[in-house]
């Protein structure tokens, strides 16, 4: 999966994605989890969760009257969630095991070194390293849909109007997360 990321990555020959991809490369997105118990929630589950999310948001895309570039639908559904790098770290704590017997066991914990929120926050990362168009800032920002605070939904509402990308990135987050567990 890693290297079909990267080649998808690659294909949208967008500058300064060589310096993304070697970062994407030295952090741990391709090892950490997508959540951390929610879905995904296991080594590698944020690049699978990744991964759908694309071929989830390629077929919406396709199946829409919107015309859509591939490298928008490639780098707002790959990298939407990127701001879950370097997030997770393992912790352990006491379990009873199938014997009854206590032992330490491992399991994810959040260590938010950049407190800048979730979508906001990879926008600002992918930023660093390649400039986004209006629809794929949008989308990626605007992808957590409606587990945004109430009060931003006249926001989002907005958003999901001007750029109904981002309301087809969010549903694919969700298809993958609530459909594939991913």
């Amino acid at each position: 999966m890693k290297e079909e990321i990267i080649k998808l990555l690659r294909s949208t020959n967008r500058d300064g994605m060589e310096n993304l991809i070697e970062f994407l490369e030295k952090s741990d997105f391709f090892k950490a989890p997508a959540s951390t118990r929610f879905h995904g929630d296991h080594e590698g589950g944020l690049a699978e969760h990744s991964f759908k999310v694309y071929e989830i948001l390629k077929d919406k895309v396709k199946n829409s009257a919107l015309d859509i570039p591939e490298e928008t639908i490639i780098i707002s559904s790959l990298l939407h969630d990127i701001c879950k790098t370097n997030f997770y770290k393992i912790d352990y704590r006491n379990a009873k095991n199938s014997l009854g017997v206590w032992e330490k066991v491992p399991y994810y914990t959040v260590e938010d070194t950049i407190p800048y929120g979730h979508g906001e926050k990879s926008v600002m990362m992918i930023t660093e390293y390649i400039k986004l168009t209006n629809n794929e800032k949008y989308a990626i920002r605007w992808h957590m849909g409606f587990s945004e605070p109430k009060e931003l939904y006249i926001t989002l509402g907005q958003a999901f109007t001007k750029y109904p990308l981002a309301l087809l990135l969010h549903e694919a987050d969700l298809e993958a997360t609530y459909f594939f567990n991913i």
